[in-house]
């Protein structure tokens, strides 16, 4: 999300104890505890601006929440599968409530597309996946999650600044604290912004006069196409499309930094997936095999990044472009098809862990398959004369791990 820079109010003074404590990471307040910890959020908001009114009232109701901790810590026990991610986030029944949305917002919709670029089935893409169409917009006080994660060391700095952002929401747009909800890291409303992203791109779609994302539908679509704009969507380009690749494929050409034009990747043997040629434009592409060689290949564009910037995930993004690609009327698919069992986080921690005593970087060993991870294992499979697909299939984990 993007970052909000706070200023001085003019003419505000800071006493010299106040301005040594606010050039302190807030994390070394936290061993102080909470209430400590609450009363230094608090002078940092007014010295950042915020009302002295606003944070008199509203500090004394925000309470330490343990489950938030709990939450920021937990990992997921087994890396799930490219084919149960999708499956649950492209579901028909999402794909059928979508198009009724869809059509219910239509004009309102193509109003956003002529104004900010992104056609409608992004932006209610993006609005089925992070809430369901508002179906869960999470039920942890907000005020209270940015505040215990900002008096963690973990993420101390982020969290203390984005609780700031949440206290200036509460006084421009009169917003009631106590309704003021989301997910346990602090993203709130139909599209689960946080409090930054809300002060510098909601806007106010429905003309009542104020920007309430969790009221209002049309405010949440219209901030949504906002902050895609932003974000630097490029209108009348897709996210990128499913693909067909020829026996023999080099795959070590997939995978993030190795884009070609169209030209080349039709060069190579890639095809559309039902087997004609790719259009004859120039534009990049990457090649992603998300379960690896054996399961479903994507050319993406440059409209996919954008989509990772709203959520640095390439599952995610995936799943928004195949749903917003549903919502347009393409067939369902099944992407399970030789798709391996989930390896757990342990199995994968291991795995890094071999790939870093065999020379090869996969950052630090934490159980998740992220890019650098992938790059590791490219690297690794083309050295042990295996696809080089970046994906841990169990022919890869034999040869990295022997033992097992």
């Amino acid at each position: 999300m993007p970052d909000i820079t706070s200023h001085l109010r003019p003419g505000r003074c800071l006493s010299l104890a106040l301005a040594v404590a606010l050039l302190s990471p807030l994390a070394a307040q936290a061993s102080a505890g909470f209430e400590a910890c609450r009363t230094q959020l608090g002078d940092k908001a007014i010295a950042e601006g915020v009302s002295a009114n606003v944070v008199r009232t509203t500090l004394p109701t925000v309470k330490e929440l343990q489950r938030v901790v709990e939450l920021d810590r937990k990992q997921p026990e087994f890396m799930q599968t490219f084919a149960s991610y999708v499956g649950q986030r492209v579901s028909n029944q999402r794909v059928q409530q979508g198009r009724n949305l869809l059509r219910q917002h239509g004009a309102f919709l193509d109003g956003l597309q002529q104004q900010y670029g992104v056609p409608a089935r992004y932006l209610v893409a993006f609005w089925g996946l992070e809430t369901n169409y508002g179906g869960y917009l999470g039920k942890m006080p907000t005020l209270d999650a940015l505040a215990t994660l900002a008096c963690d060391p973990r993420r101390s700095d982020f969290f203390a600044s984005e609780f700031v952002n949440a206290l200036r929401l509460v006084e421009r747009e009169s917003l009631d604290p106590a309704q003021m909800q989301g997910s346990w890291a602090g993203a709130m409303g139909h599209t689960q912004f946080m409090p930054s992203t809300y002060l510098q791109y909601a806007l106010d779609g429905d003309g009542d006069g104020q920007v309430n994302l969790w009221r209002s539908e049309r405010d949440a679509l219209a901030s949504a196409a906002n902050f895609l704009r932003g974000l630097g969507w490029t209108p009348g380009l897709r996210w990128g499309r499913q693909v067909s690749l020829r026996d023999g494929f080099d795959y070590s050409l997939s995978g993030k930094g190795r884009g070609a034009n169209l030209g080349e990747w039709s060069a190579r043997g890639v095809r559309n997936l039902n087997g004609s040629a790719l259009p004859a434009a120039d534009l990049q592409a990457e090649l992603l095999l998300p379960a690896g060689h054996t399961g479903p290949a994507f050319l993406v564009y440059d409209n996919f990044e954008v989509v990772k910037r709203w959520n640095n995930s390439e599952n995610y993004a995936l799943s928004v472009g195949l749903l917003a690609d549903r919502l347009a009327g393409a067939p369902a698919a099944d992407y399970a098809n030789g798709e391996a069992e989930p390896l757990t986080s342990a199995q994968l921690r291991q795995a890094q862990e071999a790939l870093l005593a065999a020379g090869y970087d996969p950052g630090t060993p934490d159980g998740i398959l992220g890019s650098r991870t992938r790059a590791a294992l490219r690297a690794f499979q083309l050295a042990s004369d295996l696809p080089a697909d970046g994906y841990p299939d169990s022919t890869t984990l034999a040869a990295l791990l022997p033992q097992n």
